[in-house]
């Protein structure tokens, strides 16, 4: 018998139409759940989809979702439901916008474009990527992905994962491993290990002049201790997240020096919902034939 899996959009439809042993049901996040959801045993959320809905879902089994975190569902998932993320989907596109915005930043592309809005011949030098030391906080699918493209660049990687393991350094190495990193990129899920980790403390032990990455979650990190080091312009920031988020009209970041922001948009990419639909059909071709999804939370993560 097939598994009833609640779907919020027709290219899902597609893509489990080829998973033996699934049967999309379209939802539309917001309306009223059509009556086959009575049945049904998995949710993959759509966009605005909250925890309201898992009360009209009385076989629930299983939730799967398309993004890689899943903060916003671990401390709301029903007693004897599973949640699995789509790790895996966006880590190539996370990685190539820290490549693009670190390039952008070290070359002063934004420089170069003003002036040819001016119509200006305004020549200078630049740094450069080449040589930088960067520590990689994070070491799952996108820090393994930003590592792979940082390599070919000549930046000398370290990698740092929750738990020290082969190749990568834990996190209480990190006081010793921030004063040599010109570039630190946060890539930790948001649990209760990592809400304000980036604090004053962190913050004070990257050189001068180094630049703090976070396509993480805002709340990673402490916004008050940041906005003081780029306020006193010893260290340089680039932020796709933000705390709070959306960034408020009048809020200080807007006009701290030394910060690029852009809105949320490492995994916003042309492809994105390909890519995530083909972790879900893989997730739940392994539910259907009796396995545990691989991408399986644990506790927060």
């Amino acid at each position: 018998m097939a598994i009833t899996v609640l779907v919020p959009d027709d290219e899902g439809m597609t893509a489990l139409s080829e998973v033996d042993g699934v049967r999309g049901v379209r939802y539309v996040p917001g309306e009223p759940l059509p009556d086959a959801a009575a049945e049904a045993e998995v949710l993959v959320p759509g966009f605005g989809v909250t925890e309201k809905i898992l009360a009209d879902l009385p076989k629930l089994r299983l939730i799967q979702l398309r993004s890689a975190g899943a903060e916003e569902w671990v401390d709301i998932v029903p007693p004897g439901v599973l949640l699995s993320t789509c790790r895996g989907a966006h880590g190539g596109s996370t990685a190539e916008w820290a490549m693009a915005t670190l390039l952008s930043l070290y070359r002063e592309l934004p420089d170069f474009q003003a002036a040819q809005a001016e119509r200006t011949w305004r020549p200078h030098g630049t740094d450069t990527l080449q040589g930088k030391r960067a520590v990689i906080v994070g070491a799952g699918d996108v820090g393994r992905q930003l590592a792979r493209r940082m390599t070919p660049f000549d930046v000398r990687v370290t990698m740092v994962g929750m738990t020290a393991r082969e190749g990568v350094h834990g996190v209480d190495e990190l006081p010793t491993l921030l004063g040599e990193a010109d570039i630190v990129v946060l890539l930790v899920p948001l649990t209760s290990r990592t809400r304000g980790m980036v604090d004053a403390e962190f913050l004070a032990a990257m050189p001068d002049g180094a630049v703090l990455v976070n396509a993480a979650r805002g709340p990673v990190v402490d916004t008050d201790a940041l906005t003081a080091e780029l306020t006193s312009r010893r260290l340089r920031a680039i932020l796709d997240v933000t705390e709070p988020e959306p960034l408020p009209d009048g809020h200080p970041l807007w006009t701290t020096p030394g910060v690029v922001i852009t809105p949320h948009t490492g995994g916003f990419v042309n492809g994105r919902l390909d890519r995530s639909y083909a972790i879900v059909a893989k997730e739940l071709a392994r539910y259907a034939g009796g396995e545990l999804p691989e991408n399986l939370v644990h506790g927060e993560y």
